[in-house]
């Protein structure tokens, strides 16, 4: 089966596991490239932003001019999708502690959620995606405490949601660049793609 290149996809490559993102995308057959300035954002119609630590990405982010290009790259149609401090990213409001984020996505989020810095829960959870289960890897996930009306859940733990989208804005609270399963990536390209609304 030959899978075709179908959207131009950059993943942030401050820190966090932007190569696991990558080799997801590959899977798929894209051919994502790493952003780290503004000037890298050009022609792209997608971008992730990996996890890590939330603060550590504002701070250089503000210090490259991310920052407002990310907010601009939204604005301007483009697709984005946040694991875990990407997710904090996105968020329309943060806090424990309360920090900047870009405020793309209509959620309020605690940044120190699930288990400890060094703790590492994986957990099986369902998606609106597929009617199989996913692998769910949480590393001190931030809590989402509330959403707005044009947030969809797509998939939630222990009744909260940790997996939604507002538009092209996508945001899961675990890590499914550490799975072998790539269902959630492939969502974003369609996304990116214009195959999913």
């Amino acid at each position: 089966m030959t899978t075709t290149h179908t959207a131009d996809i950059g993943i942030v490559a401050i820190q966090g596991d932007y190569e696991a993102h990558a080799k997801s995308l590959k899977r798929l057959g894209e051919h994502p490239v790493f952003v780290r300035t503004p000037a890298d954002l050009e022609s792209l119609k997608g971008v992730i932003l990996p996890g890590g630590e939330s603060t550590t990405h504002l701070k250089v982010m503000k210090e490259e001019g991310l920052f407002d290009a990310l907010k601009n790259f939204a604005a301007d149609g483009g697709a984005l999708f946040g694991t875990c401090a990407g997710a904090i990213m996105l968020a329309r409001e943060v806090h424990g502690p309360k920090q900047d984020s870009l405020g793309l996505l209509d959620v309020s989020v605690l940044r120190n959620g699930y288990g400890r810095q060094i703790a590492s829960d994986v957990h099986s959870g369902r998606t609106k995606l597929s009617d199989a289960p996913i692998e769910m890897v949480f590393i001190r996930a931030p809590i989402i405490e509330s959403i707005g009306k044009g947030v969809e859940v797509l998939g939630e733990y222990e009744g909260d949601p940790v997996f939604v989208k507002q538009g092209k804005i996508l945001a899961s609270t675990f890590h499914p660049e550490l799975t072998d399963d790539s269902s959630i990536h492939k969502y974003f390209v369609d996304i990116v793609s214009g195959k999913v609304k």
